[in-house]
């Protein structure tokens, strides 16, 4: 599932300065052009168009990633993917954040490692990521192998919270939770989410 995710514009990321070849709105200028290159299913022009700004553009670095994650206009490279959305996750990009926990949680680039990605997901559901806010929901509901606590109120509110961004899946699960699950009963078993935090960042927008 690819789905554009709108967020904050992000001169604020500096790894080289804003003050660097290009600024203010020709940067602007140059990320839409990336869209505009992605749309029309032009990906090796969107890949070289981001990559040549992911030094001083979150949203650009993020959008590297996943076509590297994906192996969209280039070759397909789990591991630099991973690496870009941590550098990414790190400075705050919630979708990156996302992003990098739905790797971390399938094991993309190794073997699954559902601790790294729990604050991931954390601090991407904080800021209304949908996806995260599922898979956080996930990891609650069944208590994740003791990485939470198994808290059924908590995936609820989570999983309500994801379906309010129209996330079908979310809202099947609420639907299903929708009598009371007693305490002593076996831990779910929930299907991983088919959704993916994938889809191009668009800046500037909305948080």
């Amino acid at each position: 599932m690819h789905k554009a995710l709108s967020l904050l514009p992000v001169c604020a990321f500096l790894l080289a300065g804003c003050a660097g070849q290009q600024t203010g709105a020709a940067l602007k200028d140059t990320f839409d052009s990336g869209i505009a290159a992605y749309d029309a299913g032009d990906y090796p022009k969107a890949y070289k168009i981001w990559s040549g700004i992911d030094d001083v553009d979150l949203a650009a670095m993020r959008n590297v990633a996943m076509m590297l994650r994906q192996g969209q206009g280039v070759a397909k490279d789990p591991q630099k993917a991973e690496d870009l959305y941590e550098t990414a996750a790190e400075a705050g990009l919630p979708t990156a954040q996302a992003d990098l926990a739905d790797m971390l949680l399938k094991g993309e680039a190794g073997p699954p490692n559902p601790k790294a990605a729990l604050p991931l997901l954390e601090a991407a559901a904080a800021a209304n990521h949908p996806v995260a806010q599922y898979q956080l929901a996930q990891m609650y509901e069944t208590g994740a192998n003791g990485l939470v606590p198994r808290d059924t109120v908590m995936a609820r509110q989570l999983y309500t919270a994801a379906a309010s961004h129209g996330m079908k899946e979310a809202q099947d699960r609420l639907n299903q939770l929708a009598a009371p699950i007693s305490p002593t009963q076996p831990a779910p078993q929930t299907a991983p989410t088919t959704a993916s935090a994938g889809g191009k960042d668009l800046r500037p927008g909305q948080p």
